[in-house]
């Protein structure tokens, strides 16, 4: 977490005295529909990010206030914020669905901190909006804390992530598969700009909107995108980094989004939207961590690709900021693509070689790495517990006996894997306290 920008023993601001810019709501209207948010019953905090607090530059305090809750959640409470329901389509599942929207969730401003960084305000839970479609507009408890708690170990992991603020419970029931206890998730993020943002402008032929998304965007996030000769397609190329890069974090600790939509996608590379996501116990490659998701789509050893599918989709919905020439506009479009695998490859590797304790490059590492990952698959190793294990293991003795200490390790892939590893470390020649204390950085000991 970034160090709040103020001297020693100076007074963050209270909520009053945060300083609003809300840009978004000055877009025109078809950008957006203003509700207000519905406060749910006998509602009361159970839980505030004080390093959340001091990243958008809001005194900590102020969670002590008795009207801390209401003043977030009651309609005309903070004066300063100016609630709104952001509208966004998407491809979900692999199929367009030409209207999404925020159908739970209200953006109650954004606050510039004392960096001038922009952050949103959001309100997860918040109740119905135009975009609810059949749903309720309502978070339950159990989903509520799951978020809140991933962002944070997300965070704690060094991959980019929306913040939790706040979590609201509250006695109201909610009707999901059985009755749940409703809640909200405070939520911070950078922006909600997501993929699907720029998809329903163009598959609605409204490009004049399409336009002032993407200059928005570049004015308030990207301005160093801005003398490029074309501002947009660098946007695009920016998105094709940032994406390549957050997806080989998430294969590096064996993370599972679940619903990698292109409406939670994140424009700044942002891990949103924390539905049925998991974490890796033993290592399957093709795991699935959503129930609903019966064709595998989003499967671990998919997302890589899913990602390059979805910014397909975003630059199929930008074609038009690229050059009024259609056939220009699709070339332009696809060399920017066709970095990804590159890119993809290139941080997937960084992170291999980190995981594995190997600081200077050798052509073998990517396939000692994946080699790895067989004899993890095959033996069903604990995808956390062996990489931590091996890092806290010695010479080729140790290393042998931390690997077949981890229950499922019998199988006979691993003493080979085991010389190949050792004979690695030798050539690498540094010390065992060296890459033990390297490893463990690249390594968590909790998932």
């Amino acid at each position: 977490m970034p160090e709040p920008i103020r001297k020693p023993g100076t007074q963050l601001p209270s909520m009053e005295e945060l300083v609003f810019d809300n840009q978004y709501s000055s877009l025109p209207d078809g950008f957006f529909s203003r509700h207000a948010p519905q406060p749910l019953q006998n509602q009361s905090l159970l839980h505030f990010n004080e390093d959340v607090a001091e990243l958008i530059g809001l005194d900590p305090g102020q969670q002590h206030r008795k009207d801390f809750v209401e003043v977030l959640t009651e309609p005309g409470r903070w004066q300063q914020t100016d609630p709104l329901a952001m509208c966004y389509s998407g491809h979900q599942f692999g199929q367009y669905v030409p209207r999404l929207g925020d159908g739970r969730a209200l953006l109650l401003g954004q606050v510039r901190s004392s960096s001038r960084q922009l952050w949103d305000i959001q309100l997860k839970g918040s109740g119905l909006t135009l975009y609810s479609r059949q749903g309720d507009g309502k978070a339950v408890l159990r989903s509520t804390i799951r978020e809140y708690l991933a962002s944070v170990a997300m965070h704690g992991l060094g991959i980019p992530t929306t913040h939790a603020l706040a979590l609201i419970g509250s006695d109201e029931p909610v009707y999901r598969e059985t009755i749940e206890t409703g809640a909200m998730l405070v939520r911070i993020a950078t922006s909600h700009i997501r993929f699907g943002t720029f998809e329903y402008y163009f598959y609605n032929n409204r490009y004049d909107d399409l336009r002032q998304l993407a200059g928005y965007v570049i004015e308030n996030y990207f301005p160093e995108l801005q003398d490029h000769d074309s501002p947009s397609l660098a946007l695009l190329s920016s998105a094709v980094q940032s994406t390549a890069e957050l997806i080989a974090q998430w294969q590096s600790v064996g993370f599972c989004h679940g619903v990698m939509n292109s409406d939670n996608m994140s424009i700044h590379g942002l891990t949103i939207d924390y539905g049925p996501y998991g974490f890796l116990d033993k290592y399957e490659s093709a795991h699935i961590c959503n129930h609903s998701d019966h064709g595998g789509r989003y499967a671990f050893n998919r997302q890589p690709g899913i990602g390059l599918f979805n910014l397909s989709c975003l630059a199929q919905a930008m074609l038009p900021l690229f050059d009024d020439d259609p056939d220009q506009a699709v070339e332009k479009a696809t060399v920017a693509l066709k970095e990804y695998e590159g890119l993809f490859d290139q941080a997937y590797l960084h992170r291999k070689r980190l995981k594995l304790g190997l600081a200077s490059p050798d052509p073998g590492d990517g396939a000692l790495y994946d080699d790895l990952l067989d004899v993890m698959e095959a033996g069903e190793l604990d995808f956390t517990r062996t990489f931590r294990m091996l890092s806290e293991c010695g010479n080729e003795e140790e290393i042998s006996a931390c690997l077949e200490s981890i229950p499922g390790a019998e199988n006979d892939t691993g003493p080979q894997w085991l010389r190949n590893y050792y004979a690695r470390l030798e050539k690498e020649g540094a010390s065992q306290e060296t890459r033990s204390a390297a490893m463990k950085l690249a390594n968590p000991k909790f998932i």
